[in-house]
């Protein structure tokens, strides 16, 4: 049938989750030109249909407004409509005919996927769902299994973030009926990964680097597992590989330059610094740029970034854990305590913010604040050695003795001879508090 031929001719080129209006189909050559349709099917919709088989929207959407105004329930019409709109970049009223077309008729296999993955395009993933997982129990009629694996990618897509079992099942079920695709690969590998498993990702992103080396996301996949796992030398000659195809990726210039930087490596600075010219607004190369300066020792210049993410994201408690430790490092202590005062605000559970901010209130003779926030700070990591000190000095400024002298111990028994200086201090307090 004219109809049938169309949809999949339209329905294979069309993406589902692009935000651009729906491609045009190649035109059909005579060798491949669809059957006559029947003689029930009225002219005016025969005629439009051999119009969208060219491309021909204008005349198609011509002879379809008419003919729908005298026929309001005829679905194959009201479907045809909405994708001529569809592919006009008329958003609205595709929608609105697709829906007609399923009122006219419920299991409309076309009108409900078409609708589903125009909904999906337009980031309307909760309206997308169920359209298409209703179109994945329909007939599919003449267009056929791959329209239907087509539905099933396209619930894959929407519950990779919020449920990627689902997401795995749905990938499973396209693959019974059409062969795996790159994309198919790709998105096996990133649920594999989101569930823990980095070695199934990990033999995926490989299949795919094995087809095409280029593969931006497949470079970028494999070397955040490798990363992950502090890889760092083969995560780095991935990197370099993947950057001379394509050079002017900054998603994989940044995973080297993290890389480089994980090394300790000088190329890491002059890399990112490079790439932060080029995206001077990407937030996230900034935020990297500002994290390799403050490794690299340049406290101030690190901290002239995170002052101008900050200034544009005040309550991100991570910018103001980091802006706190340059803070800290420049002993601005008053400054500092402020900044991680603030984090803990807005993130209670931020060991960080919590460590950074004991510190900052011993500097600034706030014993009983530093108290607080070692033992806010111990949800959520162990005591190491300058906690245990922080806990004495604390306790000993309010003068408990007893609790002064047992931290001091501790403190002690963690050091062992690492911190020469205040085992000389933790020694004579103890003495003095024991008389």
């Amino acid at each position: 049938m004219l109809r049938s031929a169309i949809f999949i001719l339209l329905f294979a080129s069309l993406p589902a989750f692009s935000q651009t209006s729906a491609p045009t189909p190649e035109p059909q050559s005579p060798a491949t030109a669809p059957a006559a349709a029947p003689q029930s099917l009225a002219p005016e919709v025969a005629e439009a249909e051999a119009a969208i088989a060219t491309s021909d929207w204008k005349s198609a959407a011509a002879k379809l407004t008419p003919y729908i105004a005298a026929h309001p329930a005829d679905p194959r019409a009201l479907f045809d409509a909405g994708y001529v709109a569809d592919a006009q970049n008329r958003l609205d009223d595709a929608v609105t005919l697709y829906r007609q077309a399923i009122e006219a008729d419920p299991k409309s296999f076309e009108a409900h996927v078409s609708l589903g993955l125009l909904l999906a395009r337009q980031n309307k993933f909760d309206d997308a769902r169920p359209e298409l997982a209703l179109a994945t129990n329909l007939d599919a009629g003449e267009v056929g299994p791959l329209a239907k694996a087509r539905a099933w990618r396209a619930l894959a897509q929407i519950d990779r973030n919020d449920d990627p079992t689902e997401a795995s099942n749905d990938l499973l079920e396209a693959l019974k009926l059409s062969p795996e695709t790159p994309d198919d690969t790709l998105l096996a590998a990133e649920l594999a990964e989101n569930a823990g498993d980095n070695k199934a990702a990990q033999a995926a992103y490989r299949r795919v680097l094995a087809a095409d080396p280029k593969s931006a996301p497949a470079n970028a996949g494999l070397a955040h597992i490798l990363i992950a796992a502090n890889q760092f030398p083969e995560a780095e000659t991935l990197l370099r590989a993947a950057l001379q195809q394509t050079p002017d990726d900054p998603a994989l210039t940044a995973q080297l330059a993290s890389v480089l930087a994980a090394q300790d490596k000088a190329e890491a600075l002059p890399l990112i610094q490079k790439l932060h010219d080029a995206h001077p607004e990407n937030a996230a190369i900034t935020r990297m740029l500002a994290e390799i300066l403050s490794e690299a020792g340049d406290v101030s210049g690190s901290d002239h970034y995170y002052v101008a993410l900050l200034a544009k994201s005040p309550k991100d408690p991570d910018l103001l854990v980091a802006h706190g430790q340059n803070l800290t490092r420049q002993l601005r202590f008053a400054e500092a305590f402020a900044a991680f005062d603030k984090a803990t605000q807005i993130d209670p559970a931020s060991a960080d913010g919590w460590a950074g901010l004991a510190f900052a209130a011993s500097k600034t003779s706030q014993p009983s604040i530093t108290l607080h926030a070692l033992t806010m700070r111990s949800k959520y990591l162990p005591e190491v050695p300058s906690t245990y000190f922080l806990w004495a000095t604390s306790y000993d400024s309010l003068h408990q003795k007893e609790a002064a002298v047992t931290y001091y111990r501790h403190f002690l028994e963690a050091s062992a001879g690492k911190f020469p200086n205040q085992e000389w201090q933790a020694r004579q307090r103890i003495a003095l508090l024991t008389k």
